[in-house]
C-alpha cells in the first residue's frame, strides 16, 4: 500500500497562533496503487476506479480516483499540517467538480476562514486542484490544539 504523504513532516499550529488567511498546501501525484489500496480499504471496487478498460469507455475517458480518496487528502493536511497532530475533525462539506486520474498531481490546500474560541473551533476552506483546475472544494471545521502553558 502506498503512503499518500511519504516524507511530509508533521507540524502542529496551535489555536492561539492561527491567523485568518493562513494557508498550508501540499502536492501529491495519484497512482494506480493509491486507487487500488483505497478500493481495498473501503471495499469500493466500482470499475470506473479500478478497471482501465471500463474507465476508458466511460464519460471520463479513463479510470478515475475515488472522490473520497481525493477528499481524504483534506484529512491529511488538517491532521498533519494545519492545524496538525492533535486536531479533531468536526465536520466537512464537499463539492466534487472534476475527476482526478492516475498520474494527476493534486495540490491540496487548507486556509483558515474563521476561529471560535469556544471549543477552539477553526473553520477552513479546503481546495484540491489539478493543473490549476479545482476538482474538489469544501469547508472543514476542526477543534485545534491549545498551546501548552510554559
Amino acid at each position: 500500500m502506498t503512503a499518500p504523504l511519504q516524507g511530509i513532516t508533521a507540524q502542529t499550529v496551535y489555536y492561539e497562533d492561527m491567523q485568518i488567511g493562513q494557508t498550508e498546501s501540499f502536492t501529491h501525484q495519484v497512482s494506480e496503487s493509491d486507487i487500488a489500496a483505497f478500493a481495498d480499504l473501503t471495499g469500493d471496487h466500482n470499475p470506473v476506479h479500478i478497471d482501465k478498460a471500463y474507465g476508458e469507455s466511460s464519460r471520463f475517458g479513463s479510470n478515475i480516483a475515488h472522490g473520497l480518496y481525493t477528499a481524504s487528502l483534506f484529512s491529511a493536511i488538517l491532521g498533519m499540517r494545519l492545524p496538525g497532530p492533535g486536531a479533531i475533525y468536526v465536520s466537512q462539506t464537499l463539492q466534487f467538480k472534476a475527476p482526478v486520474r492516475p498520474g494527476d498531481a493534486v495540490t491540496v490546500s487548507a486556509t483558515v476562514k474563521a476561529k471560535e474560541d469556544k471549543g477552539r473551533r477553526v473553520t477552513l476552506d479546503c481546495c484540491a486542484e489539478v493543473d490549476g483546475v479545482v476538482v474538489l472544494s469544501g469547508e472543514a471545521t476542526v477543534m485545534a490544539v491549545r498551546k501548552p502553558k510554559d
